[in-house]
């Protein structure tokens, strides 16, 4: 009788099942993103994703979340809505522990009912719409401030250095809708009304014929709400039709990316920060960033500091979800957080608080195209 057949089938099996549990012991833990890689946002979406990479390289050298390291798997919803949902649902399907940093208010927004039907958490949206706000939703954990609080603080410094003319130029979406009732707001704190308020249309932004038109009122000032290249393309429209109307527009667009596409036009543009300036390293989370950014040769931006924090927010969810995570022990560790100092600055939540951080200040480009404050 052969009996080596049946003993290699054995050893065969063995071996495949020590590989196996070998495996499982190592598995990574997975992370989904989707975001405008490509198309109107793709520049500032390159920078927050890689600040948030920067932080899991970083604790993935040390050794991981209790030896499993942290995967970020993005997708390119070329910031379509309906594109960053599928591109949820496939990255849910895929078993992520969490979708993260994804890019846009309507987009967040079409993600939103994978939520609690996943029973999955969605980690530091980078948008700061009032809806991910309030109501809470159990399953959305902010980072950022709201894009409301950024409009108003941004009237209200303009206000505050004399500018009383100001102009509102945003995109017809419910990002632009949200922000513009903190930019309403500001300037009803000053008993002023806005000298023009023109819409234009996010698929197919035309800025030349709204910027010519805004420009008939005369602004000292004019806020632009709106992501990427359009407001690249107003900006420019405004300098080329020779205003020298002070340009406004908020954090969404504070990437070196941004800069670098207003070219010429960037000068003394001011942009809205809800993060710590880059450069602070009086603050230990902006020293941690910038050594981290140092060992990949890379000069740390405003919107990679976005990121950086973000992936630390995360990070520290995993840790406190037990030695085997799951999407609802992460949910119950963040709801349970509390206020945490990452370094300088505090993020917190509660089961009836999901806003994390409320930091805003403003930034504005210097001649040689840096961010300054």
């Amino acid at each position: 009788m052969n009996t080596c057949r049946p003993l290699a089938r054995r050893l065969f099996a063995t071996t495949l099942l020590a590989a196996s549990l070998l495996g499982a012991a190592r598995a990574d833990i997975a992370v989904g993103q989707t975001a405008g890689i490509t198309g109107a946002v793709a520049g500032s979406v390159k920078e927050v994703t890689q600040g948030a990479r920067l932080y899991f390289d970083t604790v993935n050298a040390d050794g991981g979340v209790g030896g499993q390291k942290i995967n970020l798997v993005s997708l390119d919803d070329k910031f379509d809505p309906k594109l960053a949902a599928a591109n949820a649902k496939t990255l849910i399907d895929q078993g992520v522990i969490a979708l993260f940093l994804n890019r846009g208010t309507p987009h967040t927004q079409a993600i939103m009912p994978l939520l609690a039907e996943h029973k999955v958490p969605l980690v530091a949206p980078s948008t700061g719409a009032m809806a991910l706000h309030k109501p809470v939703n159990p399953w959305l954990f902010n980072v950022r401030a709201t894009y409301q609080r950024e409009a108003e603080r941004a009237i209200e410094h303009l206000s505050l250095i004399g500018i009383g003319r100001i102009a509102i130029v945003q995109v017809s979406d419910s990002f632009g809708e949200d922000a513009v009732i903190g930019a309403l707001a500001g300037l009803a704190k000053t008993n002023k009304q806005p000298v023009a308020h023109e819409k234009f249309d996010r698929a197919k932004p035309e800025l030349g014929p709204v910027v010519a038109k805004v420009l008939t009122a005369q602004p000292q000032a004019v806020l632009f709400i709106g992501s990427g290249s359009a407001v690249v393309d107003g900006m420019k429209a405004v300098r080329a039709a020779g205003s020298s109307a002070q340009m406004v527009t908020l954090s969404n667009n504070a990437s070196a990316g941004f800069i670098k596409d207003l070219g010429d036009a960037g000068h003394g543009v001011i942009v809205s920060q809800v993060f710590p300036y880059e450069r602070s390293i009086a603050k230990p989370i902006i020293k941690e960033a910038l050594e981290a950014a140092r060992k990949s040769n890379t000069e740390l931006t405003p919107s990679m500091v976005e990121g950086f924090v973000a992936a630390k927010v995360l990070v520290e969810g995993i840790k406190r979800a037990g030695p085997k995570p799951t999407r609802e022990s992460l949910r119950k560790a963040l709801d349970g957080m509390g206020r945490l100092d990452l370094g300088g600055i505090e993020v917190g939540y509660s089961p009836s608080d999901h806003s994390g951080m409320d930091y805003v200040d403003l930034a504005i480009i210097d001649q040689s195209g840096k961010f300054r404050r």
